[in-house]
């Protein structure tokens, strides 16, 4: 009985060692420092960020900068450089709901959201557009089937005395079904079976010394 006690002790005894040599070494690796992506290495003293430094050490290339001119990285650059709230995902994918919603309402006629997003030039080409398509009793019944592709075409910062204008132009490629019927619902044009390419090149523009956070669009063209 003695030894069956012994033995169930030493039993216990090398158990513990082995929980401890496993449970215990990983609690000494968690209670370590685990350094930070950007944290400098050894002991090197920290540095403030720069304007020149920490963007790029911070943040990844953008996919949608994939081999874009440097003309172009530069006029992204120079735009975060005077604009500190410009993040340019955030940008690119304003940018892609924007060309959604503006199809949108130039196919419905809706004039109200238009009048929001665009400046006043390329406003009045839709609005005079949708008054023709109304006067002849014309409908579009088109569909934004997706959007292939979507990339900076080129940035600039225009500075005057009293503003500094952002503009950046976007190429959208995206696959559109597109119907136009007549006063009594037939078909004249299209096909909502095949989708076609269109390739547009839409400028989006801002004062970025204005308070007002909003991009509008002030030019729209083909890709």
């Amino acid at each position: 009985m003695i030894l069956e006690i012994v033995i169930l002790a030493m039993i216990a005894a090398f158990l513990g060692l082995r929980l401890y040599s496993v449970l215990g070494r990983r609690a000494e690796h968690e209670e370590e420092s685990i350094p930070q992506r950007f944290e400098p290495k050894d002991n090197a003293p920290q540095q403030a960020p720069t304007a020149a430094t920490a963007p790029q050490a911070a943040q990844p290339r953008p996919v949608e900068l994939e081999g874009a001119q440097p003309v172009v990285e530069n006029g992204i650059r120079e735009i975060a450089a005077v604009d500190r709230a410009f993040e340019f995902g955030a940008f690119i994918e304003g940018a892609r709901g924007a060309y959604e919603m503006v199809l949108e309402a130039f196919w419905k006629g809706d004039k109200e959201t238009l009048r929001d997003l665009c400046d006043d030039d390329v406003y009045a080409g839709f609005e005079a557009a949708i008054n023709q398509r109304e006067a002849e009793g014309l409908t579009l019944d088109n569909k934004l089937v997706r959007i292939e592709e979507t990339r900076v075409h080129s940035a600039t910062l225009e500075t005057a005395k009293f503003s500094k204008v952002a503009r950046i132009a976007v190429l959208f490629v995206a696959d559109i079904a597109a119907v136009t019927r007549d006063k009594e619902g037939n078909v004249v044009a299209g096909s909502l079976d095949d989708a076609i390419e269109s390739r547009d090149i839409w400028t989006f523009s801002r004062d970025v010394s204005s308070r007002d956070p909003n991009w509008i669009l002030d030019e729209t063209d083909q890709g």
